[in-house]
């Protein structure tokens, strides 16, 4: 277990003796928990008291967690999130908030904040999160990280609290491209679709216009450096409609994350913080009709994506706007970036496909990740081709 904690990553729970296999893909390797997956000996917090008070002691492991364990993984201790994982931020009112190791003055984002940080600040080698709306690609970015959103459904999330079950995804972190694709290798599965070796590679033209201008010439740049190795992409507009694929994803994660936690809200009257409370607000608000239209959105969306990709066709698009918000931004300005990365970051959660975020980039000294979207299965080859990537940029850039 971790004694010394500098990030404040761990949630510092009594330690329980956690058994892994002793040989497999991921001997030697260590494994952060996000505090929403449940580990035998441990209670599962999901960042909140009244959840924590609820918990008690875990009697089983998620079989996600045990997927890293069998595989050989050794478990360091559970991590810090964002209050019943409904944040961008990384900061939470009840527990105090992770620091950020890639850039100490910049928050760590969320809702999987703590694995984020014991990964990039080298106190476990695999973190474990869950992405509904960008939990774990968005700390990905701000922490120099590789981090996937999986295919809707690869991973399974069994004894892991949900926020909006249409959405919610397992993913991981790593560091370097050979742990990441160790990582995946060893719980993903087989691919349902396998990715040529060189796929056909798009960038969303209107996807990096939604960037700040500095982040979307440096990442633009980090584009041309890989040509010489992956080829020239072609260049196409992957969405018609950005402010309603935006509200759809609000309006089916509202209502959604209102059901999975309204009940127990209202019944415990729970105490919640700057922006979880307004969220929740928003969701137990959202009409039949509404989340009827997110539906029909989220149906053509799928659809669209699904025919501009094919079966060899790999998106490339900013993760996020820009580097990480600073410490010291007041929640307005936090709830306003949030809004401007969910135009970014609800397009693999409403078609349910791959995307990863690859660490190719860095902006007034902060990471800066690039994303690629690949076809619904294909995560296992989109995997091998974003390590790939990161080495074409990192070549090219020495």
């Amino acid at each position: 277990m971790i004694e010394n904690d500098p990030f404040r990553c761990f949630v510092p729970y009594p330690e329980a003796a956690v058994k892994h296999a002793s040989s497999g893909p991921l001997a030697g390797l260590t494994l952060a928990v996000k505090d929403l997956f449940d580990v035998k000996g441990y209670p599962t917090g999901a960042g909140s008291p009244t959840m924590l008070a609820l918990s008690g002691i875990k009697t089983k492991t998620a079989p996600i967690v045990k997927a890293f364990l069998e595989a050989g993984a050794r478990f360091v201790g559970k991590t810090h999130t964002d209050e019943l994982a409904f944040s961008l931020n990384g900061k939470n009112a009840h527990f105090g908030s992770p620091v950020n190791p890639a850039a100490p003055n910049r928050i760590t984002g969320g809702s999987s904040s703590g694995s984020m940080a014991a990964v990039a600040g080298r106190l476990a080698d695999i973190g474990l999160g869950s992405d509904t709306g960008g939990s774990v690609r968005a700390p990905a970015s701000y922490g120099g990280l590789f981090g996937i959103r999986p295919t809707h459904g690869r991973l399974p999330l069994k004894r892991a609290w949900p926020l909006a079950e249409s959405l919610d995804t397992a993913g991981f972190f790593a560091r370097d491209g050979e742990v990441f694709a160790r990582a995946a290798n060893a719980v993903l599965g087989k691919d349902r679709l396998s990715l040529p070796e060189t796929p056909r590679l798009l960038l969303a033209d209107d996807l990096f216009a939604q960037a700040v201008p500095e982040a979307e010439r440096v990442l633009r740049n980090v584009v041309q450096r890989i040509v010489p190795i992956l080829g020239q992409p072609e260049t196409v507009r992957a969405v018609s409609d950005m402010d309603a694929l935006y509200w759809a994803f609000r309006w089916i994660q509202g209502r959604e994350a209102w059901e999975a936690d309204g009940a127990m809200i209202e019944r415990y009257a729970m105490p919640l913080g700057p922006g979880v409370a307004e969220r929740f607000a928003f969701g137990k608000a959202v009409s039949d009709a509404e989340v009827a239209r997110g539906d029909s959105v989220r149906k053509t969306f799928r659809a669209k994506l699904a025919k501009l990709l094919g079966k060899d066709g790999v998106l490339m698009l900013p993760t996020v706007p820009d580097v990480a918000p600073l410490v010291s931004a007041g929640e307005p300005e936090l709830e306003d970036f949030r809004n401007r990365a969910l135009r970014l970051l609800c397009l693999a959660g409403l078609s349910g496909f791959p995307q990863i975020s690859i660490p190719v980039a860095h902006r007034d000294d902060a990471p800066l990740g690039l994303s690629v979207i690949g076809p619904k299965g294909s995560d296992k080859s989109l995997v091998a081709f974003a390590v790939r990537f990161e080495r074409a940029a990192r070549i090219r850039l020495a």
